[in-house]
């Protein structure tokens, strides 16, 4: 279909800015008959937010009663480039009289041409394609009435008489003298008188502008109509002024209704698909909220379990420090009672080394006491036990000299033990010093002794 050449092309510029309701394309012959098309850019009440298009009738009014055409048509739809933005299906229809116009209230959606880049420039071009057409014209000419000239359906003889009983002079400059021509603008004097007849605020401003340029056809050709400009001023002031009857009020809250009634439509299914979403989102916030609660618990457990694993840890630690402290408490008891323990028997050697030396001190006493008494003895029998008593001295030296060695030892080793030893020790360094003060003694007396028994000795010599 594409191929074909349009019967008829339609061009609106600045399509985006179009206020009217509705916009007129210019007449056009296809079939024989006259056509126009009927363009609605924000839809007509019916259309739902779409596109209207319509091919209607030209001059359907000037048709003689019963007239029928019938065309087949398709509608395309273009943007500047002639790149094509849609195409309607082939429309066979059958206009008359009642239905002087067929078409298709919704060809595209109003957001379609709101899209950037669908229309180039904000320029819509229409092309229509037509094929045949067939015209039947069924007319009564038996029933018409001669009326000052004009030939008119019984129909219309009580209107035409009045205009011409209250305007006599009506036609008497009309120049057609042609029959047909006479009857199609008596026709047209009647459509003009019956819009101007309704109520201005029922006309739309296209029906009053086509009322308007019919009204001046007419005057062109003859007809004084001074009387129905004015009526045409009147009705055009009177559309223009504030709606006092609420006329206007009506009809805007029947559109209101009406955009109420869409509204609601399209907010029911919207409302569902608002509560579906809503159940959705409801159901995964429970799932959400869920998780989190197990999530927030298991932390909870988690950090719980954390917790006692530190405690455990800290409570090891503590202990291991613990048995630590305990077992070096344990190591220093058992070296100090090691040190108390070999202190101690330290201690009762050196009390039994004492008692020894105070054994000996004894011995010696009554060995000097036997000296003593035996002075008349023997020299040789002295001297003997002279040397043995020498040698006991010193051997009694040696082992003084030993205990020194010794109780330096366990004096060192017990300045690292505890103090409360050391008075023993004392005890024991002033017994040994009384000792060696007592030997010392002793080897003076027995170094006397002996320089009496050498001196004796000496005498005896001599």
């Amino acid at each position: 279909m594409s191929n074909r050449k349009p019967s008829f092309r339609f061009e609106i510029d600045n399509f985006s800015e179009k206020k009217a309701n509705a916009i007129s394309s210019n007449t056009f012959k296809s079939g024989g008959c006259e056509w126009f098309l009927a363009v609605y850019p924000k839809g007509d009440r019916l259309a739902d937010g779409h596109l209207s298009l319509y091919l209607q009738v030209a001059n359907d009014t000037t048709l003689q009663p019963g007239w029928k055409r019938s065309i087949n048509f398709y509608f395309v739809l273009l943007n500047q480039s002639g790149k094509e933005l849609y195409e309607t299906g082939l429309g066979q229809s059958s206009f008359c009289a009642e239905n002087p116009a067929w078409g298709y209230r919704k060809t595209l959606p109003l957001s379609k041409f709101q899209e950037e880049g669908f229309l180039e420039k904000d320029k819509l071009i229409i092309e229509v394609y037509t094929n045949g057409g067939e015209v039947e014209d069924v007319s009564n000419k038996k029933k018409t009435v001669d009326i000052n000239g004009f030939q008119v359906f019984a129909s219309q003889v009580t209107k035409v008489g009045k205009i011409f009983t209250e305007h006599p002079d009506i036609a008497k400059d009309f120049k057609p003298t042609k029959q047909e021509v006479k009857t199609a603008y008596m026709n047209v004097l009647l459509r003009v008188i019956k819009t101007l007849n309704k109520p201005p605020k029922s006309l739309s401003e296209t029906r009053l502008n086509k009322a308007s340029s019919e009204l001046s056809e007419l005057m062109n050709v003859g007809f004084k109509l001074d009387w129905l400009k004015l009526k045409l001023d009147e009705v055009t002031l009177e559309r223009k002024k504030p709606d006092a009857d609420g006329s206007k009020v009506q009809q805007l809250e029947e559109r209101v209704k009406h955009l109420e009634l869409k509204l609601d439509e399209v907010n029911e299914s919207r409302t569902q698909q608002v509560e579906e979403r809503v159940k959705k989102l409801e159901l995964k916030l429970q799932q959400a909220s869920f998780s989190k609660s197990l999530s927030d618990d298991a932390n909870e457990y988690r950090a719980q379990q954390v917790e006692e694993r530190v405690t455990n840890l800290e409570m090891m630690e503590v202990g291991l420090k613990l048995d630590s402290l305990n077992t070096k408490l344990d190591e220093v008891s058992l070296e100090r009672k090691k040190t108390d323990d070999t202190n101690e028997s330290r201690a009762q050697q050196v009390e039994k080394h004492v008692k020894n030396l105070t054994l000996m001190e004894l011995r010696l006493n009554t060995m000097l006491g036997n000296l003593e008494r035996e002075k008349s003895y023997d020299t040789s029998v002295f001297d003997s036990r002279i040397q043995q008593m020498e040698k006991h001295v010193m051997g009694l030296g040696l082992k003084l000299e030993s205990l020194i060695t010794k109780l330096e030892e366990i004096s060192q080793e017990k300045k690292k033990a505890d103090d409360a030893d050391g008075s023993l020790v004392q005890k024991h360094e002033e017994s040994l010093k009384n000792i060696e003060l007592m030997v010392s003694h002793l080897k003076v007396e027995v170094d006397k002794k002996k320089n009496i028994a050498s001196d004796d000795g000496f005498l005896l010599v001599d």
